[in-house]
């Protein structure tokens, strides 16, 4: 426990000081408030931010204890003639609250940091609460998470520093033992939807 504590507040320290855009890389993929894996995932995400052109990503997680890493990482189309974007970022996931009579949620804080890289370069380093629970229907092998996530946006880029907010609504479906299909969407600064299927081990 002491060493996850010590890895959350070195990766929040990260995140406040490193030059380095919804979760890491700013695109509208955002996280549940537990993980589906055991050991570890590997999936791909496409997104569309901010309505503007199309995301592909690459995502890899690792589980430790209550903790889980992770990287992602791709190419961003703005679309209208516009250069590709480079996405490259790190996640990090703690379980924080335990669903009780008084407070029927699960949470979790997360953070990462990330950056967009291209003609232009933006930093984005995410601080969020994801907040949800499983349902389990009757007579069916599928887990339904739904979630919310408010996330705080601590964002560089040449033009200076500017705190951004944003509002993550997703669900996860266990599709299988192995397969996970997500949805997310945000509102507010970092916005759009997203669209992702992990494998599960």
């Amino acid at each position: 426990m002491r060493h996850q504590k010590t890895l959350l507040i070195a990766g929040l320290a990260l995140s406040l000081t490193a030059p380095l855009g919804a979760q890491s890389t700013g695109t509208p993929s955002f996280s549940a408030p537990y993980r589906a894996f055991k050991k570890s995932e590997i999936g791909a995400v496409v997104s569309f931010p901010n309505g503007d052109g199309v995301a592909f990503e690459g995502v890899y997680r690792r589980a430790r204890g209550n903790f889980d890493l992770g990287l992602r990482g791709g190419m961003w189309a703005p679309g209208n003639g516009a250069s590709a974007i480079g996405l490259l970022g790190v996640e990090a996931r703690q379980r924080v609250i335990k669903q009780t009579e008084d407070f029927p949620l699960d949470g979790a804080l997360t953070l990462g940091v990330g950056t967009n890289f291209g003609d232009n370069w933006v930093v984005a380093a995410p601080l969020g609460l994801s907040l949800g629970r499983r349902v389990e229907p009757k007579d069916s092998s599928m887990v339904i998470v739904p979630y919310v996530q408010p996330t705080t946006w601590l964002v560089f880029n040449d033009a200076g520093t500017d705190v951004q907010f944003s509002l993550g609504l997703g669900v996860d479906l266990r599709l299988s033992r192995r397969f996970d299909a997500r949805i997310s969407a945000g509102i507010g600064d970092f916005n759009g939807v997203s669209l992702g299927a992990v494998w599960l081990r």
